[in-house]
C-alpha cells in the first residue's frame, strides 16, 4: 500500500483541525489546550502539538494528515513534523490583518517541503470578508518564489469535497512532479 504523508500548516484558526477532522477516517488525535491568544484568533482551544487522522484514497493508498500548531512559539513542533512530510496544505484565513504576508512566511520555513514534494494552498474563510483574490495569493508568490508552481484555493475546512479536491490535488502534484523528476531532496 502507497503511503503519503501531508501536512497541514498555517496561522491559529485557519481550519487545519477541522480539515483533518473533515478528512479523517479514523478518530482525529488531538492536542488542544486553552487559547491564551484569544486577540490574535477567538477561539477556546488550540492545537499545542499536532492534529493526525488518516484517510484511505482508493484502495491503495494511505494518507497519514498531521497538523501543526498555528504559533511560532511551536515552532520546535513544526522541526518534527515536516522531517516525514512529503506534501503540505497550507491553509490561510482571509480575514487575517496581512493574509499574504502569512502565507509568504508559511511558504519560506516549509520550503523543503515543496522541494521535495508539494504544495497546495487553500484559502478559509473568504466568505466572510472581502478580502484578497486569488489572483492576488498568486501574484505574491509569482513575485517571491517564481520558481514554484503552487496551486490556490478558496476552501471551507468543514467541507469535505472540498478539501478532498484539495488533498487529491496536492497527490495529484506530487506524483506528477515525482514522474518528471522535479523534486530535489528526499524525505528523511
Amino acid at each position: 500500500m502507497a503511503e503519503h504523508v501531508i501536512l497541514f500548516t498555517g496561522p491559529m484558526g485557519a481550519g487545519k483541525t477541522t480539515a483533518i477532522e473533515s478528512l479523517s477516517e479514523i478518530e482525529v488525535v488531538r492536542t488542544e489546550a486553552n487559547n491564551s491568544e484569544r486577540h490574535i484568533a477567538d477561539k477556546p482551544t488550540t492545537t499545542v502539538a499536532l492534529d493526525y487522522g488518516e484517510i484511505l484514497i482508493g484502495a491503495e493508498e494511505k494518507v497519514r494528515l498531521y497538523g501543526i500548531p498555528g504559533q511560532k512559539r511551536f515552532d520546535f513542533m513544526w522541526a518534527i513534523l515536516k522531517k516525514r512530510a512529503k506534501g503540505m496544505i497550507l491553509l490561510v484565513n482571509s480575514d487575517a490583518p496581512d493574509p499574504i504576508e502569512e502565507m509568504l512566511s508559511f511558504i519560506e520555513e516549509f520550503r523543503e517541503l515543496y522541494d521535495r514534494g508539494g504544495v497546495v494552498i487553500g484559502v478559509s474563510r473568504a466568505d466572510v470578508v472581502a478580502g484578497p483574490t486569488l489572483g492576488d495569493y498568486s501574484d505574491a508568490l509569482e513575485r517571491t518564489n517564481p520558481d514554484m508552481v503552487i496551486p490556490v484555493f478558496t476552501v471551507d475546512p468543514r467541507n469535505r469535497d472540498q478539501m478532498e479536491n484539495v488533498l487529491l490535488a496536492l497527490i495529484a502534484n506530487i506524483e506528477m512532479r515525482a514522474m518528471f523528476g522535479m523534486m530535489t531532496t528526499e524525505a528523511v
